[in-house]
């Protein structure tokens, strides 16, 4: 049966329960002291960025108050691996700093990874998945916060989002609309797509 307004006319499909991460942010309301703990992977965020924005510098507090729409935040966990010596030491600098000026931003951890070179030479980031997953178990064990928000469009992070909502909490993502994993925006509650964020107060 079709439903319809006082006026006759056909009203809009409700947004169905069942639709996870397809859900966009700004449509839930959020849960009385809803606590939130996000869990940033620095280098997917940083190419999401390159691509999408060609622009890489980034005020994490501001992006970090977008994210969670007013919600009280636990912690934010920005997870990221040093160059190494293979790299310019003008770069590896400037990484430094960076890294530095987010340990001054309140209630933010910095936890770092390792770089490891590939037998074709390529360099790949070692540990920052498995980092992210035993931080983000471990305080949804302590019930440490009620919504984990992940930054990546990874989806090796599947079996994660499941294991975290088996100890009953909330599970979105955020990342850009290029990013987007199918297998991972089917697991997760809900969808930020940073595409939609106010990025003239985010990069400088």
């Amino acid at each position: 049966m079709v439903e319809r307004d006082s006026s006759g006319r056909p009203t809009k499909p409700k947004e169905r329960a069942d639709q996870g991460g397809q859900r966009r942010g700004g449509g839930r309301p959020s849960l009385p002291g809803e606590r939130v703990a996000i869990f940033i992977d620095g280098s997917n965020l940083y190419n999401g960025m390159r691509e999408n924005l060609r622009n890489t510098r980034v005020n994490l507090a501001e992006l970090i108050s977008q994210l969670l729409r007013e919600r009280p935040l636990f912690r934010t966990y920005y997870y990221n691996a040093p160059l190494t010596e293979d790299y310019d030491e003008e770069l590896r600098e400037g990484q430094a700093r960076f890294f530095d000026s987010l340990r001054r931003i309140p209630y933010v951890t910095v936890r770092f990874g390792k770089l490891h070179r590939r037998p074709d030479g390529a360099m790949v980031e070692k540990g920052i998945d498995v980092a992210i997953a035993v931080e983000a178990l471990s305080l949804a064990h302590q019930d440490a916060y009620d919504t984990a928000l992940l930054v990546s469009g990874d989806g090796d992070y599947v079996e994660l989002v499941e294991a975290i909502k088996r100890l009953g909490k909330h599970v979105e993502c955020a990342m850009f609309r290029n990013q987007s994993a199918g297998t991972l925006l089917e697991h997760v509650d809900v969808y930020q797509n940073l595409d939609e964020l106010d990025w003239s107060r985010i990069v400088f």
